[in-house]
C-alpha cells in the first residue's frame, strides 16, 4: 500500500569521499534519547557528513545537501547541533531570516528539554548547574544557547558584514539557497581558528527570486569532482517534468514519504498555474537554461566576475511592475571603469506592497530611478510622491523601454556588462525571448518557461539602459 512504501532512502546524486570512520552513529543515538527517532535516510547521512578521518578530523570540511521541502531536512542540522553542543563545541547557526533562525533555536531548545536538559535561572549567579542543563538568551534575532560544558551555539540572521572578528568550531548555513557571496565573505573565515572545523550548507534548489550564488556553485563543483574536502547529497530529479502527478517521481526525490509524508499531501499541494514551483519545491529541479532563449546561458555567463568589481558614483535604479500584474522587481546598476555592473535586489508580489522598493530608495545614494509597468506603477509613484523620495521615479516612455532593450542586447555584444551570477537573475535572463511592444518595431522580453519572471530582466534592463545615459555630475571647481 502507498501509505506503507517507503521514498528513496539514498541521494539521487551524491558525492561522499571515502571513509572507515564517523560519529553519525553517536549523534543518532543521541538525538533518539529526546523521544524523536531518526529516520533510516537522516542516519544514512548524518553518518556522511559526520565522517571522520584515522585523526578524529572531519572527512568533509563542507557539506552541502538540499532535500525537498517538508521531509526534515533540518532534523539532520539539529542532531549535528545537539551532538556538538554536547561535546564542547562553538556553533553558529545562520539563516536568511530572523524567523527562520528563531524557530531553529526553538527547534533544539525542545530536543535538549525532551533529552532530559534544564535551562537554569539566573538568581543565583554561584548556582552550580547539573551535569544536564543549558542557559539561553531568549532575545529574538540574539538568541542561543549555552550548556554547562562549554558547548554553545548562537543563532543569526545573516548579513554582508555578520560574523566578523568572531570564531566558531561548526557553521551552519541554513536557506543555503539565499547564501550571497558578501555573506560567505564575512563567514568564511570564522570557523580558520577551529582545530576542526566544518561548514554545513542546507537547502533546496533556487526558485525565480532566489538571490544566492554560493549553493549553486558549490553543487556544480561538487558534481564536477572540481571540490576538495567537500560532499555533496541530493534528492531531484534531471530535468523539469510536466507530469507532475507521477508518483513515482515523489517516492525518488522525497526520501519522508511513508513517515509523515503521503500520496495525498503532496497531491494537495499541485497547482496548474505553479507548476515551476511544484517542480523545485517537491520534486528538487534545479532549473537549466533554455537553449532558444533570445540570451543563452554561456553568453551571459562569460560576463559574470569572480569578485565584486570596483564600482563607483550612485546607484542607478529600474523597477517593473510584471504585465500579469503579480509581482514587482527592482534592479541596480552601478558604473564600473569601462562596463555596467548590474544586480537585482529583490521580486516579491504586488500583493505585499510597495514599502520594500521605497525604504530601499529612501536609505540608499541613488542617482535615478526610472519605472515601466502598466499595473501598480501609478500608485507606486503615488506612494514615492507622499513618501517624498528624492530623487523622483520617473516613468519610462515606450520608446525608452525599446531603446533599453536594445541597448541591452548590443551591451551583450560588446560585453560592457558585468554581472555575479545571481540564480534568479541569471534564470530570468536565460529564458526570455523578445516580444512586441509600441508600432515602430521596437520591443522588450518574455518569459520562456512558466514560473520564472521576466521583470527580474527588465528591471535590470530599465536600471542598466538609465546608468549607460546619464551623465555624472562633475564637481564645480573655481579657481581664483
Amino acid at each position: 500500500m502507498s501509505d506503507t512504501r517507503k521514498g528513496r532512502q539514498t541521494p539521487t546524486q551524491s558525492v561522499v569521499l571515502p571513509y572507515e570512520h564517523t560519529k553519525g552513529l553517536e549523534a543518532t543515538d543521541l538525538y533518539n534519547t529526546c523521544g524523536r527517532t531518526a529516520l533510516e535516510w537522516q542516519e544514512l547521512l548524518i553518518a556522511d557528513i559526520m565522517a571522520t578521518t584515522d585523526d578524529g578530523l572531519w572527512v568533509h570540511q563542507k557539506f552541502g545537501y538540499s532535500v525537498p521541502r517538508r521531509n526534515g531536512k533540518n532534523e539532520i542540522v539539529a542532531m549535528r547541533e545537539f551532538w556538538g553542543l554536547v561535546n564542547g563545541e562553538i556553533i553558529c547557526h545562520t539563516a536568511h531570516r530572523t524567523t527562520t533562525s528563531s524557530s531553529a533555536w526553538k527547534r533544539l531548545i525542545k530536543i535538549l528539554t525532551s533529552a532530559g536538559y534544564v535551562e537554569l535561572g539566573r538568581k543565583k549567579k554561584d548556582e552550580i548547574p547539573p551535569e544536564k542543563s543549558f542557559r539561553c538568551n531568549k532575545q529574538h534575532g540574539l538568541e542561543n544557547i549555552v550548556l554547562t560544558n562549554g558547548g554553545q551555539i548562537d543563532f543569526r540572521t545573516r548579513t554582508p558584514n555578520g560574523g566578523l572578528g568572531e570564531g566558531f568550531d561548526l557553521l551552519i548555513i541554513d536557506e543555503a539557497q539565499e547564501y550571497t557571496d558578501d555573506q560567505e565573505a564575512a563567514l568564511i573565515y570564522t570557523v580558520s581558528d577551529s582545530k576542526n572545523p566544518q561548514t554545513i550548507f542546507c537547502g533546496t534548489p533556487p526558485t525565480a527570486t532566489s538571490s544566492g550564488t554560493v549553493f549553486v556553485n558549490m553543487r556544480a563543483s561538487c558534481l564536477s569532482g572540481s571540490a576538495y574536502d567537500t560532499g555533496w547529497a541530493e534528492w531531484s530529479i534531471p530535468a523539469k517534468t510536466d507530469d507532475v502527478y507521477n508518483t513515482e517521481l515523489w517516492y525518488e526525490t522525497n526520501p519522508s514519504m511513508g513517515a509523515h509524508l503521503d500520496e495525498r499531501k503532496i497531491r494537495s499541494e499541485i497547482k496548474p498555474k505553479e507548476l515551476i514551483d511544484f517542480n523545485i519545491q517537491r520534486l528538487g529541479v534545479w532549473l537549466t537554461y533554455n537553449q532558444k532563449s533570445e540570451v543563452a546561458e554561456s553568453e551571459w555567463m562569460a560576463l559574470k566576475a569572480d569578485t565584486l568589481p570596483k564600482v563607483r558614483g550612485r546607484l542607478y535604479i529600474g523597477i517593473k511592475f510584471g504585465a500579469d500584474g503579480q509581482n514587482a522587481s527592482m534592479s541596480i546598476a552601478l558604473k564600473a571603469e569601462d562596463k555596467i555592473f548590474v544586480e537585482s535586489i529583490d521580486c516579491q508580489s504586488q500583493r505585499l506592497g510597495n514599502g520594500w522598493m521605497i525604504s530601499f530608495l529612501k536609505e540608499a545614494d541613488v542617482q535615478a530611478v526610472v519605472v515601466d509597468g502598466q499595473s501598480g506603477a501609478e500608485l507606486f509613484l503615488d506612494e514615492c510622491k507622499e513618501a517624498k523620495v528624492k530623487p523622483k521615479p520617473v516613468r519610462a516612455k515606450t520608446g525608452e523601454v525599446c531603446t533599453a532593450s536594445t541597448m541591452f542586447i548590443q551591451a551583450l555584444a560588446q560585453q560592457s556588462i558585468v554581472h555575479m551570477g545571481q540564480p534568479s537573475l541569471t534564470q530570468s535572463v536565460c529564458n526570455c525571448e523578445r516580444r512586441a511592444i509600441g508600432t515602430q518595431g521596437g520591443y522588450s522580453f518574455k518569459s520562456m518557461m512558466e514560473g520564472i519572471d521576466v521583470s527580474l530582466m527588465e528591471s535590470m534592463v530599465l536600471a542598466h539602459w538609465i546608468c549607460a545615459v546619464s551623465k555624472e555630475r562633475r564637481k564645480q571647481k573655481i579657481r581664483f
